[in-house]
């Protein structure tokens, strides 16, 4: 079974411009965009950041589960760029089929964030609002094992440093069942 690489955090946190360059240096290797199965919806679709668009987001973050579980099971190194909160993660890993996954959590300052967010000027998720929640959702969960360092670094460079240290564990999530890791 291949393995999968989680690139998750708040909105305009740089999942998508980071996760082509892991996809790039990894053979075989497989990227899904998590974005993708929102942007589905045709009629009928609610902006997913309103609370009205929690099935819809439910279904949609089942469907990518399902998917990069299928690539996974290829033998493929999955890179799925998308927001995983931690406590929807052990769910969502299993209806992947609980890949071996390591989760990798971009979080750079909210200001920041929201920035990249406004510039997006009525594209994809443009909430304010919405991102800074995001944020504060994200930095109270405890990830600090998870965050990356300086994720504002140049994406060709933190993809090096991120692969290395996904070589080394660090970003390994427990399978079910594992102790807990330390730190």
């Amino acid at each position: 079974m291949g393995e999968l690489i989680v690139v998750t955090g708040p909105p305009g946190a740089g999942k998508s411009t980071l996760a082509p360059h892991l996809a790039e240096r990894l053979n075989p290797s497989v990227l899904v965009p998590g974005d993708w199965f929102l942007s589905l919806w045709r009629r009928g679709a609610v902006p997913p950041w309103l609370p009205e668009a929690a099935a819809q987001n439910e279904i949609g973050a089942a469907a990518a589960a399902r998917t990069v579980g299928t690539f996974a099971r290829a033998d493929c190194t999955v890179v799925y760029d998308g927001v995983v909160r931690p406590k929807e993660l052990p769910r969502w890993l299993t209806t992947a089929g609980d890949p071996v996954t390591h989760y990798v959590v971009l979080l750079p300052p909210a200001d920041l964030c929201v920035e990249r967010v406004v510039r997006r000027s009525g594209h994809g998720f443009t909430s304010e609002e919405a991102t800074r929640a995001m944020h504060a959702d994200f930095a109270a969960e405890g990830l600090e094992r998870y965050v990356v360092e300086d994720a504002e670094a140049p994406a060709e460079e933190l993809a090096t440093r991120l692969l290395e240290a996904i070589a080394a564990g660090n970003h390994r999530v427990p399978a079910p069942g594992d102790p807990a890791p330390e730190g």
